[in-house]
């Protein structure tokens, strides 16, 4: 099997050097990889390194662990089907920076305690559900004028209107999956250019939060769910897919997606993932999908 070994650096921080692909090859090589010369996708932030004779898993420790504590992230994976068919992307703090609950949370004087909570639901330490239910029952009353003045202050990740519109451009298909709500998941989508998103919704009432998240509500099982139906329903298998996320609830697409990436994941997460992004942004999506950055679409709002 050929694989394909993609180095990134942070974009916005450059440093990725020959020296560093000269001593991925000398790992791979010394496992009996037969390498090709490296690919520039994108000069000091991003390379292509070919290999004949190892497994993707093989490919990825033997790099990784070459390159030490470089500020690299590290994606081996098969040549063929590179390019995927199906985006799905998580929103709070993968899509968009930070969390929109805790950032609403602010509005009612509670963002530090719904944090806490946030942050241990997300590491799977507490059940989604249960977690998402007792964290909006702590908002109840709260003017729904909150929602628009936190919207005003989310702001995108780097790399997130880059990343789905050149993905959307080349005939991919991106869905925004989210157990967070619609109020925040439909402008985001609209924002980088999803075809379509899903998320839960809150109950408002007579212009105030009502303490309630409406039926049924979008956890892990919902994510994985969607995933499987929107490749079905596109008639590619999984290993046509990619899955991106950084919480508990995202882990079972990552796994199951041909490309799941853990993006500045919580430790569970990023523990059980095989692939990771610790230092790159959301372009990296398109860098580990073999796009040079000359492809990339427009980040004009």
């Amino acid at each position: 099997m050929e694989v394909v070994v993609t180095l990134v650096a942070n974009p916005a921080q450059g440093g990725l050097t020959p020296d560093h692909l000269n001593a991925g090859r000398r790992a791979l090589e010394s496992l009996g990889g037969e390498t090709s010369r490296p690919r520039w996708l994108d000069e000091g932030i991003a390379a292509d390194l070919g290999v004949d004779g190892l497994s993707p898993d093989q490919a990825q420790a033997a790099v990784t662990q070459a390159l030490g504590t470089a500020p690299l992230d590290v994606l081996a994976q098969p040549t063929a089907g590179r390019r995927k068919a199906l985006l799905i992307a998580d929103m709070d703090s993968t899509m968009v920076i930070g969390e929109t609950l805790d950032e609403l949370a602010a509005h009612a004087g509670l963002k530090d305690v719904i944090a806490g909570i946030t942050a241990r639901a997300m590491n799977g330490e507490l059940d989604f559900i249960a977690a998402l239910r007792e964290r909006v029952a702590m908002l109840k009353d709260l003017p729904e004028a909150a929602l628009a003045e936190t919207w005003a202050h989310t702001a995108l990740t780097p790399g997130a209107r880059v990343a789905v519109r050149t993905l959307a451009a080349h005939g991919c298909r991106c869905l925004l999956v989210s157990g967070g709500f619609t109020y925040f998941t439909s402008r985001v989508a609209e924002a980088c250019g999803f075809h379509d998103h899903v998320a839960n919704r809150l109950g408002v009432a007579q212009g105030r939060l009502t303490g309630a998240v409406i039926e049924p509500i979008v956890d892990r099982s919902a994510k994985l769910a969607t995933l499987t139906a929107e490749a079905a329903r596109l008639g590619v298998p999984l290993s046509a897919c990619a899955a991106i996320g950084d919480g508990a609830n995202d882990l079972p697409m990552i796994q199951a997606a041909g490309l799941g990436i853990a993006f500045h994941a919580k430790p569970s997460v990023a523990a059980n993932a095989r692939l990771r992004v610790d230092h790159g942004d959301l372009t990296t999506l398109l860098y580990a999908q073999g796009f040079e950055r000359s492809a990339f679409a427009s980040d004009a709002a």
